[in-house]
């Protein structure tokens, strides 16, 4: 937080360097903490399970999709039907809606293919047919604060303190050990730069 305050000023100071007349008469020299942003919290599969078993049945296809694409939460929270192409086995996001404005595909596999196909007959049974495709208990709105859920489903799991974001370094690393070129993995989870895969610590 401390150096993303510091980037900031650095900017400022630039910028009123740069005007004319400049704003600033000098840029002094700014030291940077050191960070440590290595990232190591991961989901092994029997992990995985156990957390899903725990959870309430609405968000067990939640975190399935989670943690095979390894999308941002709001991704998985904002994504609408008509994003989807079910009978192609396909769900996409567009421009403009992912964190870095670039559209990307992800092909779904039989289980993906089947947690669509679930979540379709439950907002038919629940007569509630939402334009989200996960949506709360009730059926009206997107899911969204889940911590007690999630935290309930840690500790019933014995799984210790994760967070959501785990899934996103799992899927990664996952796609990465079955042989999926980076590059198409960072294209299925949307990262921009290789750099990911070193802060990830993941080793093939």
């Amino acid at each position: 937080t401390v150096n993303r305050e510091l980037s900031a000023l650095k900017r400022i100071l630039n910028l009123g360097a740069r005007q004319t007349p400049p704003k600033v008469e000098r840029v002094p020299y700014i030291p940077m903490l050191k960070e440590n942003n290595v990232r190591k919290g991961f989901f092994e599969h029997s992990d995985f399970i156990a957390l899903r078993e725990a959870l309430p049945e609405y968000l067990k296809g939640f975190v399935t999709f989670a943690y095979k694409t390894g999308w941002r939460v709001s991704e998985i929270e904002n994504l609408h039907w008509n994003q989807c192409d079910i009978e192609n086995n396909i769900v996409r996001l567009e421009s403009g809606e992912t964190k870095n404005n670039e559209a990307r595909t992800v092909y779904l596999d039989e289980e993906l293919k089947e947690v669509f196909l679930n979540q379709k007959a439950r907002q038919k049974e629940l007569a509630k047919i939402s334009n989200y495709v996960f949506t709360n208990p009730t059926g009206t709105d997107r899911i969204k604060h889940f911590r007690k859920s999630w935290e309930s489903a840690c500790t019933t799991a014995k799984i210790g303190k994760r967070l959501f974001h785990d899934f996103r370094r799992t899927a990664v690393r996952n796609m990465v050990r079955a042989g999926i070129p980076e590059r198409v993995a960072m294209m299925i989870s949307g990262h921009r730069t290789r750099s990911v895969f070193e802060r990830y610590n993941i080793v093939s």
